[in-house]
């Protein structure tokens, strides 16, 4: 048996964050409904790449099931509130404010369903000037500063996947994680907000406090602003790898047996990572004319022999030969569709994944298993 089974999800949701979330419920085996508008999640649209479908959306919807509801019309309302009457668990990230105006206000919804557990995702939150801006994933990015530190230092760039996004849905999982033990010790439903900007702001605490202390942080690129020589070097055959020395005693040892320089630590201009930092020039210049003496394979076996930390900087091509890499399979209505598993290895359990649904593949009684689909 699932951790979550027994449990109905009702996820009017659309994008990427809420969708995050609901999928992990979704594979602890809840009954995840996902309400669609009657042409879809917009995110049923946003490539495909996936045998023709959207990655995003195969991605983020297995397992769940899906109900078209107009909401709209009186109608569709009426079935939404029939499922919310159902539920244990209800997550929503519309645009602030829509869900009050079709009459679903939290308030009521509490009052009514005292046990029901609410989950409002947010652009900014309920209060504040900027409560009913719209908000997507870029936008907060820039919004809150992170684009300031990412990127190298000719421009400020986007991290390059929906980090917001996928950050504030892993925040809205872990709340409602919460909010369930609660509830199975008062009986208490809860009303969970979580606003994008908030969660970019709580990841962004180390560069806002140094900052804030005269030590903005720079946008440098792969490197980092304190330790040195932690940074991507070239081969002689030209593959990029990545090393990160932490310590003096790395260091003296990644002198000695990676670049044949173990004199190299007794020079003041290299003698502590203050200096080295301060030197950073002088010292990345010395590391990469080394690395260019090597090739790629005789820096990786030196750099494994000596235990330092490296990676090679990989495209997406070498993610998906990677040796590391988990994947799940996934039925979709267009075949299998074969992409990374979740992170979470629960030893002792085999998970399998439920299905991507087809626009509005249940009724409302099928969704909630009172007939059959």
């Amino acid at each position: 048996m699932l951790p979550l089974e027994g449990l109905t999800v009702i996820a009017v949701e659309q994008a990427v964050a809420a969708p995050f979330c609901t999928s992990r419920l979704a594979d602890a085996g809840a009954n995840v409904i996902k309400i669609e508008r009657p042409e879809g999640d917009f995110a049923r649209a946003y490539d495909a790449a996936a045998k023709g479908q959207s990655s995003y959306f195969v991605w983020l919807n297995r397992g769940k099931k899906s109900v078209v509801i107009d909401l709209a019309t009186e109608d569709g309302r009426k079935s939404l509130e029939t499922l919310i009457a159902s539920a244990d668990v209800l997550v929503q990230n519309l645009k602030p404010g829509s869900m009050d105006k079709l009459g679903f206000t939290r308030d009521r919804l509490r009052a009514d369903y005292p046990g029901l557990i609410i989950c409002t995702i947010s652009g900014y939150g309920d209060e504040g000037p900027y409560a009913n801006r719209k908000a997507y994933d870029l936008l907060i990015q820039a919004e809150s500063g992170l684009c300031s530190i990412t990127g190298g230092p000719e421009s400020p760039s986007r991290v390059g996947m929906s980090i917001v996004d996928v950050a504030t849905g892993a925040a809205a999982h872990a709340a409602i994680l919460e909010a369930l033990i609660a509830r199975g010790r008062t009986g208490k439903g809860s009303d969970i907000r979580i606003s994008m900007f908030d969660v970019m702001a709580d990841w962004l605490t180390v560069p806002l406090l140094n900052s804030e202390n005269g030590n903005p942080p720079k946008r440098m690129g792969l490197a980092h602003p304190s330790v040195a020589p932690y940074g991507v070097f070239h081969s002689k055959d030209g593959r990029d790898i990545l090393i990160s020395i932490q310590s003096e005693r790395e260091w003296k040892i990644f002198c000695a047996k990676v670049i044949d320089l173990p004199d190299l630590p007794n020079d003041p201009r290299f003698g502590s990572m203050v200096e080295r930092v301060r030197n950073r020039k002088l010292t990345d210049d010395t590391v990469a004319a080394a690395f260019a003496r090597l090739t790629r394979d005789e820096l990786l076996e030196r750099l494994a022999a000596a235990d330092i930390a490296f990676a090679e900087v990989n495209t997406m091509d070498g993610l998906s030969s990677h040796p590391h890499l988990r994947r799940i399979d996934v039925d979709s209505p267009a075949g299998v569709v074969s992409y990374p598993a979740p992170a979470a290895i629960i030893v002792g359990e085999s998970r399998t994944y439920g299905a991507i649904p087809s626009i509005g593949t249940h009724s409302v009684e099928a969704a909630l298993g009172t007939k059959k689909s």
